[in-house]
């Protein structure tokens, strides 16, 4: 490769790093505006604001892309299975925030890479060798460490962020099968949209048969601002996640989502007032470094395949 094609290559890259950073750093921001929200309306509530506020975005540029329509509407049916499990992944991530620290729950939460590559070995037939079946066994140890004094703490509440990262695997399994010839920026409008009508959906059910949880709640101004914040936070973390990904490799930019964990804390703490103890810390960098490896493996493997793998952003 000559020097002057190797330059612009680098600068893409380096762009969809500094820009995954900013992604990452923001992303905590959703989580603590949603905690401050979940303490007076359900998650599903702020859930479908999310969602909607998502599709408010996406349509108009969709509509200037002119890829709207852009999608397969005979594979419509992946992209609505997409909506369910990207609801349901906000809906049981948020709902525990009611009762605990973002940090924890973020941590726990990120067992998704691990789960990603023993559902991909069992559904896709990815090959898996020892090395990462072993550190996918030591990342759930390190889960462990964290969610058992969460256990103690909130009760079984704190499984769900478990149940929040097992549907984020699903959701980008689908996302493999059909992203190689959907536009991404279409798949996120739809996923949206699929999305805001099943956690509207529990919302009127919930509504109507009496179910605390899941029966909308008007909120003061100060919710409202609160759930507004959460929502332009996730449309910024997301679109600065799509350029991220078309300037930079996804086995490149990988390893930064776990900074998420430190900024997370850090706003935790700023926020809140709380940090992790010693047990939480070590599950968290045995779970960050299983992860890590995990990443490192399947990236040093993509090297010698002949299909690169595909990646879009949630």
């Amino acid at each position: 490769m000559s020097t002057t094609t190797a330059t612009p290559l680098r600068n893409e890259v380096s762009l969809g790093l500094f820009l995954m950073v900013f992604s990452v750093l923001v992303s905590p921001v959703i989580d603590i505006f949603a905690k401050l929200a979940v303490a007076a309306v359900p998650a599903t509530e702020i859930t479908f604001v999310r969602l909607v506020f998502q599709m408010g975005v996406l349509a108009p540029i969709c509509l200037m892309r002119g890829t709207l329509f852009a999608v397969t509407w005979r594979k419509m049916g992946l992209h609505a299975a997409r909506g369910l499990l990207m609801a349901t992944t906000m809906i049981s991530f948020v709902t525990p925030l009611a009762v605990m620290e973002v940090a924890d729950a973020i941590a726990i939460f990120f067992v998704e890479p691990i789960i990603l590559t023993i559902l991909g070995s069992i559904f896709l037939k990815e090959t898996i060798g020892w090395r990462r079946y072993t550190a996918c066994g030591v990342g759930f140890f390190g889960s462990l460490l964290v969610i058992q004094p969460s256990l103690e703490e909130v009760g079984p509440i704190a499984l769900l962020p478990v149940v929040a990262a097992f549907s984020l695997a699903l959701f980008y399994l689908l996302t493999r099968l059909v992203a190689q010839k959907e536009d991404p920026w279409s798949m996120q409008f739809y996923a949206g949209l699929w999305g805001g009508l099943f956690s509207g959906l529990l919302l009127v059910i919930g509504g109507k048969a009496g179910i605390s949880f899941l029966t909308p709640v008007m909120p003061d101004m100060k919710t409202t601002l609160y759930i507004a914040g959460a929502a332009v936070a996730a449309v910024i973390a997301g679109v600065l996640g799509v350029y991220a990904y078309r300037s930079a490799p996804a086995s490149t930019l990988a390893p930064l989502q776990y900074l998420e964990i430190v900024s997370a804390t850090i706003l935790g703490w700023f926020v809140f007032g709380h940090l992790p103890d010693a047990v939480k810390w070590l599950g968290i960098a045995i779970i960050i470094g299983s992860g890590l490896y995990v990443i490192w493996r399947e990236r040093k493997l993509n090297k010698t395949a002949t299909t690169p793998p595909v990646s879009a952003p949630v």
